[in-house]
């Protein structure tokens, strides 16, 4: 009867081909590099529950994957015939009732085999599979039925979801578990082998669906009514009534109004189209969407609710980002969006596609702000993932803005009333090499007043869909979990109670320190670009021009600076070398060739010079410290390592709140050491026992120093400015305001009177944050009477600037302040 098993292979294979005449795969995981098999173990698939399509549809994946069948046995005496196994399956024929799931006999033969054998180890490979990827919410039976939910499915079921759903299939391969671990605590006791290998399994299948389908969805209008019933918003209802002398059905019918402008309306018909309409997108507007780290995401959606928090440089981003997940297997988050972008026909998309709107600001509005908080409370204690921008707003400067509360705040003190459910920040840098908004952030950063979004402005920007605009990147941060972070803040928040409106005393701190650790681990996944390298290089000459195989050179130099002293694993850089970057640099049309018997010319023109300082931005924390360095030379032969280390160290706590830097201050003297070195190895320094040395006149390596310490000038030219100014006043003579807008006007001036192009020169935010900074380091102090005061100390601060700064520019800074008075 040997020819019963190849009968049984043939017509298996038959029913695959046929299957797979109708059905479309998108498969993650299914490699052995992905899988980090190992090759001397046996390995055996599971799958959550028996069914001959999934089955039919985990041999085809293998196959295509140049995994081991799944249709031959393990090589393993005694071992079943198949090397996988269902982890239930269902009793009952085709139309008599359905019961419990039970666990499969070949579930627990490979059990037995292992028991049987404790040197014996068998890689059990757990393989997710969904027919279509519906959230759970239907308003009609059609949809319940032919949706690949929460629940299981039966034969007729299935029939109807692979018939429907069959083209947008998702198959999920994870990481194997080692049996012979599962099982190795009860060798003696084969059923609680048995039980735990199940748990074990459960759980992984259920962490999975969570992650690809989401939590299961109440219909938006059951939340709608449950906001409302929340002890929370009763009690702000009731407090309105009394306060605007108002019926309280008057009041309740405004809450309830709140809560329907708030509330997000996920559609997996929205999400579907979504998704084809942004593949088109994207392939029609960029050359390529390039995704790194996204494990990250995948590996904490199965045990925590997530917050993505990624940076915000364009309106592209929330739909990018939403595409992202969904196309690597992800649930797309509720996503926090101002209520300007509730407009007609855009607005109700947004909504079915996972947006809730917010208003700009609602402290004067206690009603609406507890509606709003009692959402967000709904959204994490039910696991959803959601996605908000802590800067607030669009950056029009290419850089990381200071972090805004709000949001982190809703957040943490949902947390603290319920954290059965962990949270975790899952941080996230957009890279774009042009972004789509560029041109009117040029003349918003000019003073121009801000467009308000309308459907006008949205058919204005389809007309930009002509143009390409490079290649963009997502890459995902290192994970910040919440409940450590509160440990580390206050050990003893478990032990406390918080009620909806309580805010311990601690809760300052605690926001204060997650938005800076989300800030800088966005910006220690940054993604280098050729064209951050070309504007880097570019804006740090004279004249904003250079000899192209210079500029070539000079890229390179400074790209294998970044490789010898790596920031961050998360940071990726570009392929490709210098030449390459310059010529992908001109094709989009951001610097002019100017052609040359001796050489052409790289320059920067016009608009172009303002726009490139955005690109430049995006990447100038990661030379932060060792321009900071070579500026130390500007005007020095040489200096003692120990002063090199003083200095940087005294000037760094300042470039970390600003850049977002994720080096501690404590750390920054073992930092600046390290650099030192590798300057020194690159030629860009020389080291003499305990002198440092900057390289000879004339020379390459001289050439080079020079363009480095300009990466970071601008920035301590504005903070001499604000020292300048203050000293010009003296001691106990202006406020900080006062202090921050005349350092303003003074920027501003400056960049006038000597052309510089950087337009976050006079932000008048950077000049508080760097104020706020000299009182935290106590640098200087405020009086009673709210007047700034300060020390011989400052003098010296002032003093050390010669060491920095060039003659020229310190002259240029006294005048201008003394132009000022």
């Amino acid at each position: 009867m040997r020819f019963l098993p190849g009968l049984s292979s043939l017509i298996l294979t038959l029913f695959r081909k046929c299957l797979f005449l109708w059905v479309r795969t998108d498969v993650i995981g299914a490699s052995r590099e992905q899988l980090e098999l190992d090759p001397d173990k046996p390995i055996c698939y599971v799958l959550q529950y028996s069914s001959l399509s999934s089955r039919l549809v985990l041999e085809q994946e293998v196959l295509r994957a140049g995994l081991p069948s799944a249709e031959q046995p393990v090589p393993i005496h005694g071992a079943p015939q198949r090397s996988f196994f269902f982890l239930y399956h269902r009793t009952g024929g085709l139309f008599r009732r359905r019961q419990t799931p039970t666990l499969t006999e070949r579930m627990q033969a490979y059990v037995e085999l292992c028991l049987g054998d404790p040197t014996l180890d068998i890689q059990v490979v757990p393989v997710s599979l969904f027919w279509g990827r519906a959230p759970d919410k239907a308003r009609s039976l059609v949809k319940l039925v032919l949706s690949d939910t929460w629940s299981v499915a039966g034969r007729l079921q299935k029939f109807l979801i692979i018939l429907v759903h069959g083209r947008n299939t998702y198959v999920q391969f994870s990481k194997p578990l080692s049996l012979s671990q599962v099982v190795d605590e009860h060798r003696d006791n084969e059923q609680k082998a048995i039980r735990k290998v199940a748990r074990v399994l459960r759980t992984h299948f259920r962490r999975v669906r969570q992650a690809v389908l989401g939590p299961d969805l109440s219909h938006r209008r059951t939340l709608v009514e449950g906001l409302i019933r929340t002890p929370a918003v009763k009690d702000a209802i009731r407090e309105t009534a009394r306060k605007e002398d108002i019926p309280p059905e008057k009041a309740r019918m405004k809450a309830r109004k709140y809560a329907d402008e708030i509330a997000a309306s996920m559609s997996v018909a929205t999400i579907r189209v979504l998704e084809v309409v942004l593949s088109w997108l994207w392939n029609r507007i960029y050359n390529g969407v390039a995704v790194n780290n996204i494990e990250v995401a995948q590996d904490v959606a199965r045990d925590y609710s997530v917050i993505y928090v990624p940076c915000h440089r364009s309106h592209i981003d929330y739909l990018l980002l939403s595409y992202v997940l969904y196309r690597n297997g992800l649930m797309p988050p509720h996503i926090a969006a101002g209520i300007n972008l509730n407009m007609p026909v855009v607005g109700p998309v947004l909504r079915r596609g996972g947006a809730f709107f917010m208003r700009r600001s609602f402290k004067d509005n206690p009603l609406y702000s507890t509606v709003f908080n009692e959402y967000m409370h709904v959204m994490f204690t039910r696991g959803y993932s959601v996605e908000y921008f802590v800067e607030g707003g669009r950056s029009r400067t290419g850089r990381m803005l200071q972090p805004r509360p709000g949001m982190l705040a809703m957040t943490v003190r949902s947390f603290l009333r319920d954290h059965r459910k962990p949270i975790v920040f899952v941080p996230v840098y957009v890279g774009y090499e042009k972004v789509m908004e560029g041109r009117s952030y040029l003349g918003e950063l000019r003073g121009k007043k801000k467009q308000k979004e309308s459907i006008f402005s949205l058919i204005r920007a389809i007309g930009k869909l002509r143009n390409s605009f490079g290649k963009v990147a997502v890459n995902f941060g290192e994970a910040i979990p919440l409940a450590p972070l509160l440990d580390e803040v206050e050990p003893s928040w478990r032990k406390q109670a918080y009620a909806s409106d309580y805010r311990p005393k601690w809760l300052n701190r605690a926001v204060s320190e997650l938005a800076i650790r989300v800030a800088t681990r966005i910006n220690a996944a940054v993604a280098v670009n050729p064209i951050g390298m070309t504007a880097t290089v570019l804006l740090s000459t004279e004249r904003l021009a250079m000899d192209e195989s210079q500029l070539s050179r000079l890229m390179d130099q400074f790209a294998d600076l970044l490789r010898a002293f790596p920031y961050a694993d998360t940071v990726t850089l570009p392929e490709g070398q210098g030449k390459d970057w310059v010529d992908y640099c001109e094709g989009m049309g951001l610097v002019d060739r100017q052609p040359q018997k001796l050489g052409d010319i790289i320059a920067l023109e016009g608009n172009n010079a303002i726009l490139m300082t955005y690109y430049r931005n995006n990447i100038q924390h990661l030379f932060a410290l060792p321009s900071l360095i070579a500026s130390l030379f500007e005007n020095n032969a040489s200096l003692a390592q120990d002063k090199v280390v003083f200095l940087a160290s005294v000037v760094y706590p300042y470039l970390q709140s600003e850049l977002f830097l994720k080096y501690h201050p404590e750390q920054a003297e073992q930092v600046v050491d390290q650099w030192l070195d590798v300057l020194v190895s690159q030629g860009l320094l020389r080291s003499e026992g305990d002198l440092i040395m900057r390289p000879l006149e004339g020379t390459d390596a001289m050439l080079r120093l020079r363009i480095l310490s300009r990466f970071i000038i601008q920035t301590l030219e504005r903070y001499h400015i604000s020292i300048a100014v203050l000293r010009k006043y003296g001691s106990g003579k202006i406020s900080a305001t006062e202090l921050e807008e005349q350092s303003t006007l003074m920027a501003e001036r400056m960049s006038i009177l000597f052309g510089l192009n950087a337009p976050e020169f006079f932000d008048k935010t950077l000049f508080r944050n760097f104020i706020a900074n000299l009182q935290k380091n106590e640098v200087i102090t405020e009086d009673a009477n709210g007047q700034l005061c300060y020390t011989d100390g400052l003098d010296e601060v002032a003093e050390d600037a010669r060491l920095v700064l060039s003659v020229e520019k310190r002259q240029a800074i006294q005048q201008v302040t003394m132009l000022g008075a």
